[in-house]
């Protein structure tokens, strides 16, 4: 009896033996999502945005003055420049191997960490290089560099045989990368061409001394099988490319460029084109040492800071004192604006690079471009005098249409039937307000005193809501579940949904980091998508990320989302003092209120993920609702049987 309950005991096979090292480019195949943000297809065509973003920090340094890329008809991309080359000599720190191999097989190996090599550059992990490689089913990178070439071959990030000297090159220099994505990873994703292409072009913008060549060997509509982009206007040419015949405020753009080391005294520049047109909403596209940062940044709150404070300042000027009302969501409104900074060593939000981190770069551009605009407006009175006047009607529209909600918000407050369970907040617009939908009444407990009371409300839903999917309309109206959550938004279902009845500015789905919460909020993402679909379109749903770790080394704390996050603050530490303790949370009612506030419920310190439906792809999105949730078990199962070779780990 007692060697039954020994062999019982689930500690008894978890010694030394049961601990995992992954080694070499092994955790970059474990996890893709920590490396390229996930496997499906835009963390896909991510590889290429990786390799070519290599080429074009040769080409931002000087070296380089051209770039060929192509895909071929088994959709292996190759990217050809005309820069130094990648090294490849031995490295005296791993002796046997090139230098070429220690990039391509090593993380965090490259050339831009110490500034020497380059004085901005879109890399800066030493990871872009050696995560295609590992994410490829085959890779060859040939080099012609001091006028020699040498060629090595990869699969799954494993050199296939040492490095090969083809002999000389005398007329040729550079470094040429071929890869095919590995299908184990990114399954039936496949590379589309008109994507790739846009993704040449902007580059070709972005830098205007380089001159990029785009080939295919896969037709995809109005995409060119070849082409050549070549735009000594830099971003100019950009946006009024983009912008096309529609009228705008200005005949020409406020466009320039900046060298910081002339104003500043420190390396890099920023450049930047605008214009603010009636015939479509605004855009703001910004890009980082040629990578694009699609949730912006510092380099964009620095641009619009200088626009703002001198739209409002020539206001000022020429006696307009309504300017003094615009606000940067006015100039955001009808503006179109391109922002590219380089910068050394800047500080991105993840591998990904969506967001720029660093701090100073928003008093460089803010700095560097603000003198500029005030010319601009100066030397362009027309211009200025139009674009004003368009502010302030703008300025004036969006206050009354806040003092509009505010009346409506007061009045629907007192008027609606709002549901007994919901912890309302006290604000009386909707503007900054957030309703958190949570799991069961304990989350609802820590998370009432963790919230901020004057524009943070809560919804408790007991158990998993109905899946709408399929389910007859007299379903609807009779579900508690959906009843409480419809008058709590405020904004009907289906055909009667009304977006400007919408009580809340964000609604964030709250639930366990497990897989009840998953499934629950699957349910919730599938009840927005199908009754309330331009809340999503019109960016008001979000999820919450609820960690499940908490480790602390006396008294330095830090939270892990996942368990691979965990592992690696581990390896790394902590920083503190002492042993670290590892607290797993079972769900959220086990959280206190101050660890639910500051990793999931402040703005300050949580993460937020918005969900949105793929522009370029709208009709998979509701297939692959109709396939998970619907109400054919055999499309699930085929779903299942598709993509269970994908997932490494259940979490049973």
């Amino acid at each position: 009896m007692a060697d039954d309950l020994l062999s019982a005991d689930p500690s008894a096979s978890y010694d030394a033996s049961s601990i995992e090292v992954l080694e070499g480019l092994e955790p970059v195949r474990k996890r893709p999502g920590m490396y390229i943000g996930g496997t499906d297809e835009r963390a896909l065509h991510h590889l290429v945005a990786e390799i070519l973003d290599n080429s074009m920090d040769e080409a931002v340094a000087g070296h380089a003055t051209r770039i060929e890329v192509e895909l071929a008809a088994d959709y292996t991309v190759t990217i050809r420049d005309n820069g130094r080359g990648m090294p490849f000599d031995p490295h005296p720190k791993f002796p046997g191997k090139s230098a070429l191999e220690v990039i391509l097989c090593t993380l965090h190996a490259g050339g831009k960490f110490s500034g020497k090599a380059y004085q901005t550059s879109g890399g800066l992990h030493g990871v872009g290089a050696s995560v295609v490689n590992a994410l490829s089913d085959r890779m060859r990178v040939e080099v012609a560099r001091n006028r020699e070439l040498v060629a090595q071959e990869f699969s799954r990030g494993v050199p296939q045989g040492p490095l090969q000297h083809l002999g000389a090159a005398p007329n040729r220099r550079g470094t040429t990368t071929s890869f095919h994505a590995d299908e184990q990873i990114f399954g039936h994703h496949r590379f589309k061409p008109a994507r790739l292409m846009q993704m040449v072009r902007s580059k070709a913008y972005l830098f205007s001394g380089v001159e990029i060549r785009w080939k295919t060997a896969i037709p995809d509509g109005d995409t060119p099988m070849e082409a050549t982009f070549h735009f000594p206007g830099g971003l100019s040419d950009y946006l009024n490319e983009t912008l096309g015949q529609a009228s705008t405020y200005a005949d020409r753009p406020f466009a320039g460029r900046v060298e910081f080391q002339e104003k500043f005294g420190v390396p890099g520049r920023v450049e930047w084109a605008i214009n603010w047109t009636p015939a479509r909403d605004g855009f703001t596209q910004s890009y980082c040492n040629t990578v694009p940062t699609p949730e912006g940044g510092t380099h964009e709150a620095g641009f619009w800071a200088a626009v703002l404070k001198g739209i409002r300042a020539y206001g000022e000027l020429v006696n307009n004192k309504k300017a003094g009302q615009i606000s940067r969501e006015d100039l955001l409104g009808g503006g179109c604006a391109l922002i590219s900074a380089f910068i050394a060593e800047p500080e991105f939000v993840g591998q990904t690079k969506d967001r720029l981190a660093t701090a100073e770069a928003q008093r460089l551009v803010e700095g560097a471009v603000r003198d500029h605009f005030d010319n601009w407006l100066a030397a362009d009175t027309k211009a200025a005098g139009a674009i004003l006047d368009f502010l302030v009607l703008r300025a004036e529209e969006r206050l009354r249409r806040r003092q509009e909600k505010e009346t409506a918000r007061k009045t629907a407050t007192k008027k609606l039937r709002l549901p007994g369970k919901l912890v309302d907040c006290s604000a009386t617009n909707r503007d900054g307000t957030e309703l958190f939908i949570v799991e069961g009444d304990s989350a609802g407990g820590s998370a009432k005193m963790a919230r901020n009371r004057v524009n943070q409300a809560l919804l408790p839903l007991r158990g998993k809501i109905l899946n709408v999917l399929g389910a007859a309309s007299s379903k609807l109206g009779t579900n508690q579940e959906i009843s409480d959550l419809t008058q709590a938004l405020g904004t009907g279902l289906g055909t009667k949904f009304r977006i400007d009845d919408l009580r809340y500015d964000k609604i964030i789905i709250m639930t366990d980091a497990d897989v009840d919460g998953a499934h629950i909020a699957s349910l919730l993402m599938t009840f927005f998508f199908t009754q309330m679909r331009p809340l999503i379109d019109q960016g008001h749903l979000y999820l919450a990320c609820p960690p499940l770790f908490r480790l602390t080394q006396g008294a330095k704390r830090i939270y892990a989302l996942d368990e691979a996050e965990k592992e690696a603050w581990l390896q790394k530490g902590l920083g503190g003092k002492g042993k670290i303790d590892v607290s797993r949370f079972k769900g959220l009612g086990e959280m206190d209120a101050k660890d639910l506030k500051e990793t999931t419920m402040d703005p300050s310190s949580r993460k937020l993920i918005r969900v949105t439906i793929d522009e370029d792809e709208p009709g998979e999105t509701g297939d692959l609702v109709e396939r998970l949730m619907g109400k054919k078990p055999e499309l699930r199962f085929q779903y299942i049987q598709e993509n269970a070779r994908f997932v490494e780990e259940l979490d049973v």
